[in-house]
């Protein structure tokens, strides 16, 4: 594991405590830096916004390769920042502080998202809605069951997570999932699950467990609005492919 002050990647310069940065590495971190001040990040790629990222873990050096390999082995900037930090750890140049850094950055992005969805009006703020569950599950690698709770007037007022399971299971137990609702006093539900294969088309037992729900739900009087499958790329719902 690399870290400040040794070499990321053959090539890279070796910078010894109390030496400056080679000017063309010091000028290379100001104009992204101003890139990003002028443009934002629909200006730059993704591997120059992860060098931004990276220049706060790692202050000495070239993080560029470092950059362009994390993108090759994750796929895309979400991909990186979502890792698990075991993985990360398996990428050369990737040491702690590196992983603390992007595991920030992921943090952050759950933070804003989900400030975007609590206690709003759900069905108006559907767009907000899916931007949160995939920046949140999209790019874990095993699956996971959340109940978004909602009030009468479809307001979220909870957002659990109540299972998680492996690359292609995940157990949920009907009878929890409605007793919980009971316990927050909600008249609504949406259920959402990610599928780490990437592909969000519902399984069978996706199927059979939504309207397991939906029973258990419909007889206490709590309606389940719908059922989210999300993909690394898209989601699927349960209302709009006429399952539920």
């Amino acid at each position: 594991m690399a870290e400040s002050g040794l070499p990321l990647f053959e090539g890279t310069p070796v910078l010894v405590p109390g030496q400056r940065l080679p000017s063309y590495i010091a000028d290379h971190r100001k104009r992204l830096r101003a890139r990003f001040r002028d443009g934002g990040a629909d200006a730059m790629p993704d591997y120059e916004l992860l060098e931004l990222v990276l220049f706060g873990a790692l202050p000495r050096g070239d993080v560029k390769p470092l950059a362009r390999a994390l993108l090759d082995q994750f796929g895309d900037f979400n991909g990186a920042v979502s890792a698990p930090a075991d993985r990360l750890l398996e990428v050369a140049g990737v040491g702690e502080s590196v992983v603390t850094q992007l595991k920030i950055v992921e943090a952050a992005a759950h933070r804003l998202s989900r400030a975007r969805v609590m206690r709003r009006h759900v069905l108006s703020s559907w767009d907000a809605l899916l931007g949160y569950c995939q920046t949140t599950m999209a790019h874990r690698s095993r699956e996971q069951f959340r109940v978004l709770y909602l009030d009468r007037k479809n307001v979220l007022i909870e957002d659990e997570a109540v299972a998680e399971g492996t690359v292609d299971h995940v157990p949920v137990y009907p009878r929890e999932v409605v007793k919980r609702a009971l316990a927050l006093d909600a008249s609504a539900l949406i259920l959402v699950h990610n599928h780490p294969s990437g592909d969000p088309t519902p399984s069978a037992s996706d199927i059979d467990m939504t309207q397991q729900i939906d029973r258990a739900a419909s007889a206490l009087g709590i309606v389940l609005h719908d059922h989210l499958v999300i993909g690394r790329s898209r989601e699927v719902s349960f209302r709009s492919e006429g399952l539920l």
